[in-house]
């Protein structure tokens, strides 16, 4: 596990060393609106220009899939008001944004537990996916009402079902494998690269468990609202200069 790196000096971003699919844990809205004695929701919104400019630096850097934890399973637990806010504050940055993302070659995508969902936002959803769904510049994918373990889990109940009338071989781990990440809400996409975590907390929140196995994880005491495009590439220079091993030795090649 790796901490940010403060005074390393910048690396060149070299093109085959850039991660196929970033991951970011979003933390730090309400720690920055306490700061400045603002209600919570001030630092949310305040929040969604650090969206703005993390998707502007993946589009620069040929990111090709951005996931970005906006709502977790965990978060209905959150006072009415609060989920009410960030509820809101979604479906507005959605309608608001739609335009210029589509406008920018942005395919939106949204993984999560949809049922808990209001069905009007439910919609909203499904249409701004349906949009932008030939859009191949960024995979952008917003996790909402989202947990890694309910992933996990929903993938193994889909795992049964599949194969409720037919054999699978159990002893053949890669099989297995494959078989599972069939049924994961990421189906079909490569695992975390990077992951990131704003705010300081080094944790992963239940948040891309099986996917992020191997990331390489990123954690800086910036809080979200001030993480900007500087910030994001830093991390992706961090990223391009780590040696990759998948659990083999040192120098071993793994290309």
């Amino acid at each position: 596990m790796s901490r940010a790196p403060t005074n390393e000096p910048a690396t060149a971003i070299d093109p085959a060393r850039r991660p196929r699919h970033v991951a970011i844990v979003m933390d730090g809205n309400g720690r920055w609106a306490r700061a400045r004695h603002l209600p919570r929701k001030m630092g949310h919104q305040r929040g969604r220009r650090a969206v703005r400019a993390t998707i502007r630096a993946a589009m620069r850097l040929e990111i090709p899939i951005l996931t970005l934890f906006a709502f977790s399973s965990e978060n209905w637990s959150r006072p009415a008001d609060e989920v009410d806010a960030l509820m809101k504050l979604f479906i507005n940055a959605l309608e608001k944004e739609l335009d210029e993302l589509d406008a920018n070659g942005v395919r939106l995508g949204f993984i999560g537990d949809r049922s808990r969902l209001d069905p009007g936002v439910q919609r909203l959803m499904a249409v701004a996916e349906e949009r932008t769904a030939d859009n191949r510049r960024l995979h952008l994918q917003i996790a909402v009402s989202y947990g890694g373990q309910w992933d996990i889990l929903q993938a193994a109940r889909r795992l049964a079902e599949r194969h409720a009338d037919e054999a699978l071989d159990l002893d053949d781990p890669a099989v297995l494998a494959d078989e599972f990440e069939k049924g994961l809400a990421t189906a079909g996409q490569p695992a975390v690269d990077l992951f990131i975590r704003t705010g300081g907390e080094k944790r992963l929140s239940n948040f891309l468990l099986w996917q992020s196995a191997y990331a390489e994880l990123y954690f800086t005491d910036v809080l979200w609202p001030r993480f900007d495009e500087a910030a994001f590439e830093q991390a992706v220079r961090w990223f391009s200069g780590r040696e990759r091993r998948f659990g083999r030795a040192p120098g071993e090649d793994v290309s």
